[in-house]
């Protein structure tokens, strides 16, 4: 167990804590105007959770991953199978099925799906790197990420479907595809997302997207949240306003600041300085090769 320990990585381990830090601090202020902290101790649970399942996994050997193809199928079943009971078993919250609730917990079966598929991608294409010039391993893999992809844009969550998506064509580039295939593939993605703009997008889910391209369209409907963002992060300035002081965040203005836009509440009490030590925890993260 020593030996497992000091073969960790713990530089990459502080910068996963150090973000963590970020988020407890960032969640701890916004919950000071409501006085509910429920959040912040729920995610501390998460974060000693998640933090003794990393020093579990890490004594369990990776190569029975790579050499049992069936275990990773399993899992993978398994998440299509939790997609599917989002349908019968998730409350409705915003219109979107996509969180179990139980108790004061929720789960979100999205996120081990993203895991699973890059663990399967990978294990896919590492056997058959040297063959991607045949066009039925791109089609087979494609149908792994079709089938949950399908699942979750029937919730509808479709910025999902783009992460999914976004996961399949970056393993593909990375596993040496060829420029002919490639060009074929980027020809069927653009058919269908053609089809899928004319037939199947609602007009809210196309509102998003042009709100997306033209933030400055519409500031006090559709870009409200994008332009309170830009504020909190600019009102930032340098050293920031404090923590419990970000006016856009202790105040409302800045909608989901615990979610969607928690960069923006950071940014705007811990300016410049502290998204810098964030952006270089990201970096090492990110950079690390262990």
């Amino acid at each position: 167990m020593t030996l497992t320990l000091k073969k960790m990585d713990w530089v990459l381990i502080g910068a996963s804590l150090m973000l963590c830090v970020f988020g407890l601090v960032s969640i701890y202020s916004s919950s000071i105007l409501s006085n509910d902290y429920s959040n912040f101790y729920k995610q501390i649970f998460f974060v000693v959770l998640g933090f003794l399942l990393m020093i579990a996994i890490s004594f369990y050997d990776n190569r029975n991953l790579r050499e049992n193809p069936f275990l990773l199928l399993s899992f993978y079943f398994l998440c299509i199978i939790f997609l599917l009971g989002l349908f019968f078993f998730a409350p409705e919250i915003r219109g979107i099925k996509s969180w179990y609730k139980i108790g004061i917990f929720s789960f979100d079966p999205i996120e081990p799906m993203k895991i699973v598929l890059i663990l399967l991608l990978a294990k896919y294409f590492s056997k058959r790197h040297i063959e991607l010039y045949n066009l039925k391993h791109i089609i087979f893999s494609g149908i792994y990420v079709a089938i949950p992809a399908i699942l979750i844009f029937l919730q509808p969550e479709f910025g999902s479907v783009i992460i999914i998506l976004s996961i399949w064509i970056g393993i593909l580039l990375i596993s040496g595809i060829r420029m002919r295939e490639f060009i074929i593939l980027s020809l069927i993605f653009i058919i269908l997302l053609g089809l899928t703009w004319t037939f199947l997008l609602k007009d809210y889910q196309k509102t998003r997207i042009f709100s997306f391209i033209a933030p400055h369209e519409d500031p006090l409907g559709e870009n409200w949240s994008q332009n309170q963002a830009k504020i909190s992060i600019g009102s930032g300035g340098i050293l920031g306003q404090g923590i419990g002081h970000g006016s856009q965040t202790q105040y409302g203005f800045l909608p989901e600041s615990q979610t969607d836009f928690v960069f923006s509440s950071i940014a705007e009490e811990t300016g410049f300085v502290g998204i810098s030590f964030l952006f270089f925890a990201f970096f090492i993260l990110f950079c690390s090769r262990n």
